[in-house]
């Protein structure tokens, strides 16, 4: 059975903003080139999808000009580059025919943030009926502001305040629920790669 490798928003737009400094995995892109390289080894699809925001006037908008994968990574001219504007790669996107036109059932999904984009997506294809695999390492996401603080404060501020939930918690947390609740089987990417080298 073919696989297919999903890299979801490891995108430009993510470093323009203030709280790229609390990321939790900023060398995120060398991880995701490590994934690919084994996804192509083993001629397996590799699909990359980008978040996009028209007429915001933020980062995410494409008149931003940040709409676009981080540099470092990878990316062949072969390979499809999906742009959702969903939450899930799935829902705006034509990622599920695709995938169909391949065969594929199997999934590996990696990306920004982790508990969004990445885990939306893995729970999406779960309910798809697609074999998901989550790659906890190899994903990245932020501090998350408790509810009832105020909206304007810095990153400093917010990695200040014993209320905000720090991006490890979030990323330990998402995969706790995702592999516990059986939408995915959770893997670090020396764990996927040694599996991916040895089929």
């Amino acid at each position: 059975m073919r696989k297919a490798l999903i890299v979801i928003d490891v995108q430009e737009s993510f470093r323009r903003r203030e709280a790229w400094q609390a990321v939790n995995n900023p060398d995120i892109t060398d991880r995701v080139n490590t994934l690919v390289a084994a996804a192509r080894a083993d001629v397996d699809l590799v699909v990359w999808v980008l978040h996009s925001e028209p007429g915001t006037g933020g980062v995410f908008d494409p008149d931003s000009g940040h709409v676009h994968l981080m540099p470092e990574l990878d990316r062949r001219d072969d390979e499809p580059l999906l742009v959702k504007t969903s939450i899930n790669a799935f829902t705006t996107t034509n990622l599920a025919q695709l995938l169909t036109q391949h065969g594929i059932r199997e999934l590996r999904v990696c990306g920004i943030r982790s508990e969004q984009c990445v885990e939306t997506t893995t729970r999406v294809g779960f309910d798809l009926g697609y074999d998901m695999t989550y790659v906890v390492d190899a994903t990245a996401t932020f501090p998350i502001p408790h509810p009832d603080a105020p909206r304007d404060r810095t990153i400093a501020e917010i990695l200040a305040d014993p209320r905000t939930t720090q991006a490890d918690a979030v990323v330990a947390h998402t995969a706790l629920v995702l592999a516990d609740r059986g939408f995915a089987t959770v893997r670090t990417v020396a764990e996927l790669v040694g599996t991916m080298t040895r089929s």
